[in-house]
């Protein structure tokens, strides 16, 4: 197995540690904790590592895991991006809106379905 490849697979773990952190914290507390905050972000920025460095290990950027795994992503980014713009206008430990909620958990869904298909296609 290539050391790309090896350091893609140990960051998209850290990427699922984290962002499972982030929205199981949400999704518990139905808050926006400073863990919500903090591992969501994390979990994020290292999906993004992840992905560029499965890109660079495989040498193709279309395929139909990089279908799953970049909507995944996207719907990551915008987690991310409601969480951040929730921070800034109401602050730390603000409930959170049911919509956020909700779709918090169907981005988080999504992507552990996204990473569960990854492990099947390195087989």
């Amino acid at each position: 197995m290539k050391l790309i490849l090896i350091l893609a697979i140990v960051t998209v773990i850290l990427a699922l540690t984290a962002y499972s952190i982030g929205v199981l914290s949400e999704q518990f507390s139905k808050k926006l904790t400073k863990n919500a905050l903090l591992f969501i972000t994390m979990g994020v920025g290292l999906d993004i590592i992840a992905t560029i460095l499965m890109i660079v290990s495989s040498g193709k950027i279309i395929t139909i895991h990089g279908y799953i795994g970049y909507s995944a992503l996207l719907l990551m980014l915008v987690d991310a991006y409601f969480t951040w713009r929730l921070y800034l206008a109401n602050g730390l430990n603000t409930a959170v809106p049911l919509l956020y909620h909700r779709y918090t958990r169907f981005a988080y869904i999504w992507w552990v379905a996204a990473f569960i298909t990854g492990g099947f296609i390195l087989r």
